[in-house]
């Protein structure tokens, strides 16, 4: 049995259709990034995007201890869980003026929330960063 050799694309043939392929309007649809660049680029404009849920857990807690957040709070509670991202935390204490809220980071949520009078004790657990804004 003999193989037709032609039928077959080289590794350097099959790179240049797949990597240097055009859309409709003549554009190409790479831009020579290495796909560490682009897995970075792509990571810090999620993480950029990302803004914090709140579970049900600590929506209930904020309606319990009547605490509402200012917009400026909330801008800096997702500054603070950004920052715990950027750092490897995973559970983290984010502090705001004199407010405290649990984050799970990996998820952007914040588990429970307390204002100063329900942290006379300064006792946090399960937590393996904090972040004071």
């Amino acid at each position: 049995m003999q193989i037709d050799k032609s039928q077959f694309l080289s590794t350097y043939q099959v790179q240049n259709e797949y990597l240097n392929q055009t859309n409709k309007s003549g554009n190409k649809t790479t831009t020579g990034m290495s796909f560490q660049e682009i897995l970075n680029q792509k990571t810090s404009e999620t993480q950029a995007t990302k803004e914090v849920k709140f579970s049900k857990h600590a929506t209930s807690r904020l309606e319990d201890r009547n605490i509402t957040l200012t917009e400026n709070q909330l801008e800096r509670l997702n500054e603070g869980t950004n920052k715990a991202s950027e750092k490897g935390i995973n559970e983290s204490l984010v502090l705001v003026d004199d407010l405290a809220f649990i984050v799970n980071i990996k998820n952007s949520t914040v588990i429970t929330a307390m204002d100063q009078k329900e942290t006379n004790e300064n006792i946090f657990t399960n937590i393996d960063g904090a972040v004071i804004i």
